[in-house]
């Protein structure tokens, strides 16, 4: 058996390459037998074949790979999607390279290890399961789920693939569109290269729906070189107009293709295929911008769990079927809560016109381990994903997890603005939330979370809920979490007021035991409960009146997205069947979207892109 036999890095495509996902052996610390596992699943999971859930720190992986004999002669690399949390791998027995974080993937050139007969992986893993530390998001650090936290999630858990790689190979590229001059900068790194090299060049092709929008030839290339292409010269901006010709949106998600070639005395080292979007992203007048235009994020949170396979799916196509459901209801986006996404996901987010908020996992403690492990990992989640254009904002903190004192604690303050600052020093082209839900800092968006609305009959407390939201002074001393807005010190500057987090509304089975291998689950649970599926949609409604009679609130983000093992305050069950009509809550979103965006943009006219005006 071999799941997820898709090429894992769509942003970034190599024409060879060999696929090891499938069955590994695999064994515990305490254990000297090996047993199967699927690859790239989670020994917690169902999925995995093995569906424990048991406390263990370390665990070992191994397989044997017979490489193509094609290939002999190239630089062969090892990539891991991603691995939580450190590990180390061996080749024939030597070690081939150590990673310390579960978040983000990472490759290792392992030619000089190979024997070119039939070769040994041995994968180490190290995952202390009650380290507070880590950043680990919703993973659980006690034996079984309960309240907002889930199953551990232990070991490979995204894909593993071989590449063959010339001497000289492009390293990364990077896109960084400006839609009001109509170019893009490309930022481009070789491996391999260590000064100009006057014979090698890089040829870079830029197309649109089949049309040739850019077509340059890098000579004498160096090991890192940057220049702008001008896309607006072009015929493809001549015959476009920019409600949907080339910008990148949801409801246009237009993609650039390129290819980049490099080349050396006729012999082509390397060829890349990737894509790139023209969209900007800003804050204006206290609302969201997206391409010179106001904009209503409508997202809905997104935990990423599957069932059965937890944080990992087990077909390409189930991170299609998410976004596509999620459209359907009228949602334009998703916050993917506590957790680096696979980036096939982000791929079919760019394909289909989805705006993404991205986060990485949160530490439970704050200490000098912590903030290292929290800013590594970010600088690491950056450049992987920066050429998304789905992706519109970072959320570098979450209800002040990992930094419980930010509110009058210098020193967590101080976190929280260096992890602002330094994401904004790797990229400038998007927002930053600083702590979504409360004691922000330095933030680009006011992100509040409020779960107080109240049961059904639970008429003054709907009435509280609904007049905390209502001004902007109520909305910053409501504290519907005892928690500050702002932590002391800090201050609302003028940024869009957005409700990220509230409604979980509870819509399941009755209450019963659950057992699926080890794992128990007692409690099903949410914020707000129904019985029935027209109940549902009468809470919906209210919640989003809500936000429609607010004097401030420019955008929102519901609670959520499916069913999590205990939680079952989706607007899906875990295996994404709709709970109520789709096409309901599609009228609910787009009613109150058309009523924010009519109220917000009443005293300032839309701005269009000027230097496509007069095309």
């Amino acid at each position: 058996m071999k799941s997820r036999t898709e090429y894992p890095r769509p942003q970034f495509v190599r024409k060879d390459w060999l696929c090891l996902n499938g069955t590994w052996d695999f064994r515990f610390e305490d254990q000297s037998d090996w047993q199967d596992i699927q690859v790239p699943f989670v020994f917690q999971s169902e999925k995995s074949g093995i569906g424990t859930n048991r406390m263990c720190d370390n665990v070992v992986y191994k397989r044997n790979v017979q490489i193509p004999k094609e290939w002999k002669g190239k630089r062969i690399r090892l990539h891991f999607g991603a691995v939580d949390y450190q590990c180390r791998v061996y080749i024939n027995g030597k070690m081939a390279g150590r990673h310390t974080g579960g978040n983000i993937g990472f490759s290792f050139d392992i030619t000089e290890l190979l024997n070119w007969e039939e070769e040994e992986l041995v994968v180490e893993v190290h995952d202390p399961c009650t380290d507070e530390t880590i950043p680990r998001g919703k993973q659980y650090w006690m034996e079984q789920p309960d309240s907002i936290w889930y199953t551990r999630s232990t070991g490979i858990w995204q894909p593993v693939w071989l590449e063959p790689l010339s001497e000289i190979f492009i390293r990364d590229v990077k896109f960084t569109p400006d839609i009001d001059r109509g170019t893009v900068q490309v930022d481009y790194r070789l491996s391999g290269l260590d000064r100009t090299d006057r014979e090698t060049t890089l040829r870079i092709a830029v197309s649109m729906k089949g049309e040739q929008a850019a077509n340059v030839t890098v000579w004498q290339v160096k090991k890192e070189g940057s220049l702008t292409l001008s896309l607006y010269e072009n015929r493809i901006f001549r015959t476009a107009n920019h409600n949907g010709g080339w910008c990148w949106s949801p409801e246009s998600p237009n993609l650039f293709d390129v290819s980049f070639v490099l080349e050396k005395e006729g012999e082509i080292l390397d060829l890349v295929n990737t894509y790139f979007g023209m969209r900007k992203v800003e804050t204006r007048n206290g609302m969201l911008y997206l391409n010179n235009r106001p904009y209503i994020p409508k997202l809905v949170l997104d935990q990423g769990y599957w069932e059965g396979g937890l944080m990992t799916a087990e077909r390409d196509e189930d991170f299609k079927q998410d976004i596509l459901l999620a459209k359907e209801m009228g949602f334009n986006g998703c916050r993917k809560h506590q957790k680096s996404e696979d980036p096939r996901f982000l791929y079919w987010a760019d394909v289909l016109g989805y705006l993404v908020w991205g986060e990485i996992g949160a530490c439970a403690q704050y200490s000098r381990c912590s903030v290292n492990r929290t800013m590594q990992e970010w600088s690491e989640a950056v450049d992987r994903d920066y050429n998304h254009p789905c992706i519109m904002a970072w959320v570098v903190l979450n209800e002040s997890w990992g930094v419980p004192f930010i509110r009058t604690d210098k020193s967590q303050q101080a976190h929280s603005l260096a992890l602002y600052y330094h994401v904004k020093s790797l990229d400038s082209t998007r927002l930053v939330i600083g702590n979504d839900g409360w004691e922000m800092t330095k933030t680009d968006i006011c992100a509040i979370h409020n779960y107080n609305h109240g049961e059904a009959g639970e008429t003054e407390k709907q009435e509280r809920f609904r007049e905390s939201l209502v001004t902007l002074e109520s909305i910053l001393y409501a504290m519907p979490a005892g928690r500050q807005v702002y932590a002391e010190g800090f201050s609302y500057g003028g940024e869009p007021v957005m409700l990220t987090e509230f409604g979980g509304i509870a819509f399941g089975k009755e209450t019963k035991m659950r057992k699926k291998a080890e794992k128990k689950i007692e409690k099903e649970w949410g914020y707000t409960n129904v019985k029935t599926g027209e109940e549902f949609l009468k809470v919906y409604a209210r919640l989003l009146s809500v936000i429609q009679d607010s004097e401030v609130l420019s955008g929102y983000c519901y609670t959520q997205l499916t069913d999590v093992e205990q939680e079952v305050n989706g607007l899906l069950t875990t295996d994404r069947t709709p709970k109520v009509d789709v096409e309901k809550i599609r009228e609910i979103n787009e009613k109150i979207e058309k009523y924010l965006l009519g109220k917000n943009v009443r005293n300032f006219p839309c701005q269009s892109i000027h230097k496509t005006e007069n095309v």
